[in-house]
């Protein structure tokens, strides 16, 4: 309908106001007032005419501003899509501009400018076209009028006499006859083979006067041949004897020096080869390596996480959410999980009195079974965070919500654990009941009591917001001091909490020479202490001694107690750590004890360096399992990528996102690959191969915010990233081979990223002082102008003084600095 109205409208005679234009030559040919544009998807946004949504083949008109295009000319530059017809615009008379969809693409491109008013008119009111007399329309076509064939009698053109000639005339007797086959002479057989040699013709001789050929320069090539010269191959025998030397001769052989001299080359080339085979390997596949490189860099479309499973519970799980994820280190396919409230502090504090009859667990879930939980944990309050012992799997610490530590012992149900990995086969799952069923009808899974709990007086005032065993290497004293662990156990753990303290516990009992380093007790904790309180049968006394009276062995304050500590990295190395603040505060710190010198008492140290980055509650500080001094931390709208040494800030900052980000966790196989959750329930995927200023790609996982992450590599085909959101559901995703296997140099190209970064962090606070010194060199230079001509003033005044009372007074009038005085 629009290039109808366009033809009726505007007739050849018609003059356009814009055919005396410069640029004219950006209309379509024949429509001087059509200007074909491509819209890409940002300018579509921008002026609200996307396709098939703002415009549509029945209503493809849009009216834009012409101050709207001038800015987005002014903003974008030659990157907008006003820019072929700029002039266009500015000279355009009227105040909106007509955008039209052009769908089928008449004009040649998805949208079109209408240049001028008057086709602008003529295209939203197109005038109704009157037919003149005698004239036919514009456009139109004849109206078709049906005939009826007419009956003609045939005649013969000769094709029937073809049709008998070509017609078989033999009847077909022999059809399905046996066949007899016989020798026969080819030669003089006219259906014989006869062999027909191509020949010159002499009668035509065609001369080629043109010929077109293409070439292309390339480097002068040379074929050379050596140590071979083919011949004739023919059977030949020879008959020889072995020629030996005589005694003499290999005497004065061996004796010679030049033999001597070779003998130690060939040594020393032997000894150099032995070396570079240990050095390479030489059965690597360069063939599978070179595949696994392409794929890392170019597969990117297998850069994703596949759902594997998903575990939930209408029971246990309902209204409440996952609070920290741990794998089993020793058994394959079972996770445990902690679970909190999901409820405000209003909200917690009017269902008190129903809390304290909701148990508090930590569940067990297997790959076998993603309906029944295998085992539970009982706690005393909400567990925020808790870890496996690794020495021993058994042995379980967790975190609570009032600051409390506690203790499990699962040995008992070791072998219920491995053997759930194996209780279902593939033929099960059609054999189990539906969700809703087995919810219902389900037997309830062993419940686990705690056996130990910390003293609620000297532990945390908040909650425990992160736990970590310290290494079987080595332990900490009262003094902080590091030493050598000889037994080889891990009997130390670490918690931190908003109330500004860092605590190291110890599960050991308390020796006599400890006891004597400890405050006097009160003599109502030591009555109560010398009571024997007999646990019930179904806990066990590993930890009895610790029960109800474990305090902690060192507390470590935060000197800048104006801040909450939120998440620790408690990869101790040297007794150096890190951790968050509520307040988005990154601090490095030393936890050995020092001596103060008013009191006297042993205190922590104050934070060697703090910064402020994060906008929001740091939830992540994690050491990097490749870089053992690279640090990752995220909180609030950004994320940012430390190195250990470096204090004048991080090597990477991330900028705001438009979702908060509330975990994130290094990759266990790739140095340079990290998971961030954000509370949109998305995970960015980071590949620092590939790109470092947005994520490689994003994936979404659930509806709601996500609240742990935890990789874990089963073999080395098989890495699972555990992802749990705040409706208590646990995704257990399949990593995908890009992302979980590295090429064969990203260790060396990360290293060399992160060495660049820091070079350029260093530079940068050079050129920063290079330019406070040049400004307070110019400062100086301004204020040393200043004071002297402050003296020049003074000099001046003080010589018309002195001219006064020697000459006498001046004549009367003005006297200025320019009046002559001598």
């Amino acid at each position: 309908n629009i290039n109808n109205s366009i033809k009726t409208t505007i007739k050849p005679k018609t003059k356009c106001c814009l055919c005396s234009l410069s640029n004219s030559s950006l209309s379509f040919p024949g429509h001087p007032e059509i200007f074909p544009l491509v819209f890409t998807e940002k300018t579509q946004e921008i002026f609200n005419c996307r396709t098939d949504l703002d415009v549509t083949e029945e209503k493809p008109y849009k009216f834009v501003k012409k101050e709207d295009i001038i800015q987005d000319m002014k903003t974008r530059a030659a990157v907008s899509d006003f820019h072929p017809v700029k002039k266009i615009v500015l000279e355009y008379p009227g105040e909106e501009l007509l955008i039209v969809f052009d769908k089928d693409f008449r004009y040649g491109q998805n949208f079109y400018l209408v240049g001028n008013e008057e086709a602008k008119e003529s295209i939203l009111n197109p005038p109704e076209s009157v037919e003149e007399e005698g004239e036919a329309k514009e456009g139109t076509e004849d109206e078709f009028v049906y005939k009826p064939p007419i009956h003609k009698p045939w005649v013969s053109l000769g094709s029937e006499k073809e049709i008998k000639e070509e017609s078989v005339k033999e009847p077909l007797t022999k059809f399905g006859a046996q066949i007899i086959f016989s020798d026969r002479n080819a030669s003089s057989d006219k259906h014989g083979y006869i062999e027909c040699t191509s020949y010159q013709d002499k009668n035509f001789s065609i001369k080629q006067l043109e010929k077109d050929v293409g070439t292309q320069v390339v480097a002068k090539v040379k074929e050379t041949g050596t140590q071979t010269k083919w011949t004739y191959p023919r059977n030949a025998t020879t008959q020889y004897y072995p020629r030996e030397f005589t005694e003499k001769e290999k005497e004065l052989c061996l004796a010679s020096e030049e033999l001597n001299e070779f003998l130690l080359s060939v040594a020393l080339r032997v000894e150099i080869a032995l070396q570079q085979n240990e050095i390479m390997n030489a059965f690597f596949d360069d063939w599978k390596a070179l595949a696994e490189e392409e794929s890392a860099f170019g597969g990117k479309a297998d850069a994703y996480l596949k759902e594997y499973q998903s575990f939930t519970d209408l029971h246990y799980v309902k209204d409440r959410t996952v609070s920290c994820i741990c794998w089993h280190p020793t058994i394959y396919g079972i996770i445990a999980v902690s679970l909190l409230e999901r409820l405000s502090f209003e909200e917690r504090v009017q269902m008190s009195g129903k809390l304290l009859f909701r148990k508090s667990l930590v569940l067990f879930w297997s790959f076998s079974d993603p309906i029944h939980p295998q085992l539970m944990l009982e706690c005393p309050e909400d567990i925020y965070c808790f870890q496996f012992c690794p020495s021993d799997p058994n042995i379980i610490a967790g975190g609570c919500r009032n600051g409390q530590v506690v203790l499990w012992d699962i040995s008992e149900y070791e072998e219920r654990l491995q053997n759930a990995k194996t209780g279902a086969g593939i033929f099960s799952i059609f054999l189990q009941p539906t969700f809703i069923q087995a919810q219902q009808t389900g037997t309830d899974p062993p419940m686990v009591r705690y056996c130990a709990v910390s003293s609620i007086e000297y532990g945390h005032k908040g909650v425990v917001t992160d736990i970590h065993w310290l290494s079987e290497y080595f332990e900490v004293n009262r003094m902080g001091v590091t030493f050598e662990n000889r037994a080889g156990v891990c009997v130390q753990l670490v918690t931190c909490s908003p109330d500004c303290y860092i605590l190291f516990w110890d599960i050991r009992a308390q020796t006599t020479k400890v006891v004597a380093q400890v405050p006097t007790q009160l003599s109502s904790e030591k009555k109560r202490e010398e009571k024997i309180i007999e646990a019930p049968p179904d806990v066990p006394t590993t930890f009895k001694h610790l029960d109800q009276s474990w305090r902690p062995l060192i507390k470590v304050l935060d000197a800048t107690e104006d801040g909450d500590i939120s998440r620790g990295g408690w990869w101790v190395l040297m007794l150096e750590g890190h951790w968050g603040s509520k307040d988005g505060e990154f601090i490095y710190t030393d936890w050995k004890m020092e001596k103060d010198s008013d009191s006297g008492r042993m205190i922590s140290q104050k934070p060697s360096n703090k910064y402020t980055i994060h906008d929001g509650l740091v939830h992540t500080v994690q050491r990097s399992p490749f870089f053992r001094d690279i640090i990752l931390t995220v909180g609030g709208w950004n994320f940012a990528i430390w190195k250990e040494g470096v204090t004048s800030g991080p090597l990477l900052q991330s900028c705001c996102s438009a979702k908060r980000y509330t975990i994130g966790h290094w990759s266990l196989s790739r140095a340079g690959v990290f998971f961030i959750g954000r509370e949109d329930g998305n995970i960015d995927i980071w590949d620092l191969l590939e790109k470092t200023h947005e994520p490689s790609q994003t994936q979404n996982i659930s509806i709601s915010l996500i609240t742990c992450i935890k990789p874990w590599i089963a073999s080395s085909k098989q890495h699972f990233l555990a992802v749990s959101d705040n409706l208590g559901t646990l995704h257990v995703l399949d990593i995908s081979w890009t992302l979980s296997h590295p090429s064969s140099n990203e260790h060396s190209s990360i290293h060399y990223y992160f060495e660049r970064e820091v070079k350029q962090l260093k530079y940068f606070d050079q050129r920063q002082e290079f330019r406070a010194k040049e400004r307070k060199e110019i400062e100086l230079e301004k204020q040393r102008k200043k004071t002297v001509r402050s003296i020049l003033k003074l000099t001046e005044s003080a010589c018309l003084f002195s001219f006064l009372e020697v000459c006498g007074p001046l004549p009367p009038g003005p006297v200025s600095s320019d009046t002559p005085i001598c």
